[in-house]
């Protein structure tokens, strides 16, 4: 390691780990694999917090009732505000692991969530005007930024065949921090009543300062993971961080989206109660989070395309049903088929980001590069476009509550944006199809086949083993 990376990371300070090999299996084995682990553990904590305190709004709305003269419209808008600023706050979050450190970054980042949790206890009551809520919900947009931050961390500590699996891991513990809250919303509204949203967010501040503590304590910073302005450049302009923006727009979007808006669906198109709408809501983000680790491992096992292909197919079949059942007015088949949607969009979310790696690794291949030059070059540029790709899929979420508002506006029914979103599922089987299939004949060789650098793996696209 030169004598810069050792000069910075001792003039920086703290928990600073100067060498970091895990594509070296010696080096992965003895020293690597605990300290990645111990530091997954950790982020996995912090970014669940994140994800619980960006979802919010999708608890607190099911506690406004009549009395705070709000609308349906009304507060799709104020959950699509939370979800906007979320996805926007990604990116600085994103490059901030590289310049002030993925350990550093954590405790900030966590302490941060206690601005908006504060906030919001403060002017959650009937006669504050919209524009204050308006203001908090902008305010916890902070917990979706980290997602991109821990996301970028981790895909640091883990090698190219582990990457699945632990960004997987990672990023479905922190999504389950979707249906944790809404089952503390569900908790609050059937013990102290809907009238006692402060319960709810009283029981979240001494679990951010916890998390802040603990990632203070054990988590590391990665020196070689220097802040390069050059390789987000380099991602901008590569085509295959826009596909696979697109891609996840479709899967995380549709997480995101389905998981702040499930209760208002309910509510307005079903007639159900505070009560009743939080009793089962928790169920699709339950389901959509514990099968995100499975996504990834299947994507390590069978290759990210084919998973997120086969993904997209199942969700326009579930959001097929879900526009009958809505016709029909059958909440159980509705039910049925919206929690399908979720969990089909888990597994897709492990594929897509399985995939994300593995394209940069196989660029460096059809380079010429190999071995850690080639693991180098993949990190270097993974790590620049995740924190892209994971703002635009949140827009995602944006759009289906933007849309939902609409739908309900003009027909009291969420039937013509889901017959939209069937229409986008569509769209994203056959980019998947078209970019990283079309042409594969049989099994696809791995990225770090030396068959795809070199042009001579068959019948298939250079990118079907990602």
């Amino acid at each position: 390691m030169s004598d810069d990376v050792r000069s910075t990371a001792t003039r920086r300070g703290g928990r600073w780990i100067e060498e970091w090999e895990p594509e070296n299996e010696e080096f992965w084995r003895t020293r690597g694999e605990p300290i990645a682990r111990r530091n997954l553990a950790f982020s996995i904590l912090s970014e669940h917090i994140g994800f619980s305190v960006w979802s919010f709004w999708s608890v607190l709305v099911l506690f406004m009732g009549d009395e705070y003269g709000i609308d349906a419209a009304g507060k799709f808008f104020l959950v699509s505000t939370a979800t906007l600023v979320g996805a926007v706050v990604r990116v600085p979050y994103t490059f901030a692991v590289a310049r002030f450190g993925g350990r550093n970054w954590t405790v900030f980042s966590a302490a941060m969530l206690l601005l908006p949790t504060g906030a919001a206890w403060l002017v959650l009551e009937p006669g504050t005007s919209y524009t204050t809520f308006l203001l908090v919900a902008v305010l916890t947009g902070v917990g979706g930024g980290n997602f991109a931050s821990s996301m970028t961390n981790i895909n640091a500590f883990f090698p190219l065949r582990k990457k699945g699996w632990a960004l997987g891991l990672n990023a479905g513990g922190g999504n389950i921090g979707v249906p944790v809250v809404q089952l503390a919303g569900l908790l609050v509204i059937a013990t102290a009543g809907d009238g006692s949203p402060r319960v709810l967010l009283a029981a979240y501040t001494p679990l951010i300062v916890l998390a802040t503590v603990l990632a203070w304590r054990h988590m590391d910073n990665l020196a070689p993971v220097t802040n390069d302005t050059g390789a987000a450049r380099e991602s901008v302009r590569d085509a295959h961080t826009w596909i696979m923006s697109f891609l996840y727009v479709g899967t995380f979007g549709s997480f995101i989206g389905y998981s702040f808006a499930f209760g208002l669906v309910l509510q307005t198109q079903f007639d159900r109660t505070p009560l009743q709408a939080a009793s089962v809501t928790f169920l699709g983000p339950l389901l959509g989070s514990l099968v995100r680790p499975l996504g990834g491992f299947w994507a390590d096992r069978f290759g990210g395309a084919r998973i997120t292909l086969v993904t997209f197919l199942g969700m326009a079949v579930a959001t097929g049903v879900v526009i009958a059942a809505s016709r029909a007015e059958s909440l159980p088949v509705f039910l049925v088929g919206f929690i399908a949607l979720f969990t089909l969009s888990g597994v897709g979310n492990g594929s897509t980001y399985k995939m994300i790696p593995g394209i940069y690794h196989a660029k460096a291949l059809a380079r010429g590069l190999t071995g850690e030059r080639a693991a180098a070059y993949g990190r270097r540029l993974s790590g620049a476009a995740i924190g892209l790709i994971g703002a635009v899929g949140a827009l995602g979420g944006l759009g289906i509550n933007l849309a939902f508002r609409q739908s309900f506006l003009a027909t009291g029914s969420g039937v013509r944006a889901f017959a939209a979103f069937l229409a986008f599922y569509a769209l994203c089987s056959l980019v998947t199809w078209a970019v990283y299939l079309r042409g594969a004949r049989r099994p696809a060789a791995r990225a770090g086949d030396p068959r795809v650098a070199a042009g001579h793996a068959g019948e298939q696209p250079a990118y079907a083993g990602v």
